[in-house]
């Protein structure tokens, strides 16, 4: 209702008014007993923890970062492939996203869900190999119906993978910079997954948009998976408890 007639920046602003929970989490939500004990005092301590634990930190940034292409990669270029390879209309673009979006939200809660018994890693990567998967309904659907059924599970695995991040890198995390080193490591990874639109336009050139979105996105899928089954795990961690990572 609102793109079509005053363009992406209401929007913008619309999309912004859910930060304003902020002030009721700052106000009201009361902080965790473990986070009182183990935090760090100053900023300083913090780059000195961030330090010692480098190595976590670049493999978090690394995670992140192709966890990011992953999410971004299929995700912020599928409106225009939407336009280009399909010929939709703003509203149709618009609710066939909407539609992934369920399957994401179903993604991200069952895959979640699942990875507390079957663990992280492996919880991540079968995810990411049921979106290279469904690539081929997701990019070259032969019918209107297989496209929405792709469109559907493509974002039902790539979510479900991000339905594991939070637990997983928290749990990786060490008690006194559980909350900047993998907010920080996040922020680093997506800086660095910024770039997958530009590339992905730049791999449109000459070709469509569904074969530059299924070059990347497989790519990204597989990398990914490679990075999440090599790292580390700490699944059934005790908050407060000072334990290392499992190879």
């Amino acid at each position: 209702m609102v793109f079509p007639r005053w363009g992406w920046r209401p929007l913008f602003f619309i999309g912004g008014l859910p930060a304003l929970l902020a002030l009721f989490v700052r106000y009201r939500v009361k902080e965790s007993e473990v986070w009182r004990r183990s935090r760090e005092e100053s900023w300083r301590g913090l780059g000195r923890a961030i330090v010692r634990h480098w190595r976590l930190f670049l493999y978090l940034v690394l995670l992140m970062a192709m966890m990011n292409f992953v999410s971004h990669g299929t995700q912020d270029m599928y409106p225009t492939f939407l336009q280009r390879d399909w010929g939709f209309t703003p509203a149709r673009r618009a609710a066939l996203t909407a539609f992934s979006m369920l399957g994401a939200i179903a993604g991200g809660v069952l895959v979640g869900l699942v990875s507390d018994r079957l663990g992280r890693r492996r919880s991540i990567v079968l995810s990411l190999v049921g979106a290279l998967a469904a690539i081929p309904l997701w990019a070259f659907a032969p019918s209107l119906a297989v496209l929405v059924t792709g469109a559907f599970l493509m974002q039902f695995f790539v979510q479900g993978a991000w339905g594991v991040i939070p637990a997983h890198i928290t749990e990786l995390s060490p008690d006194n910079v559980r909350g900047f080193l993998p907010g920080f490591a996040y922020q680093c990874g997506v800086l660095v997954a910024g770039s997958i639109a530009y590339l992905q336009a730049a791999a449109a050139v000459g070709r469509t948009y569904a074969v530059a979105m299924a070059i990347t996105a497989g790519a990204v899928f597989a990398v990914c998976a490679v990075v999440a089954a090599l790292g580390p795990e700490r699944r059934g961690i005790v908050y407060g408890a000072t334990e290392r990572p499992a190879p």
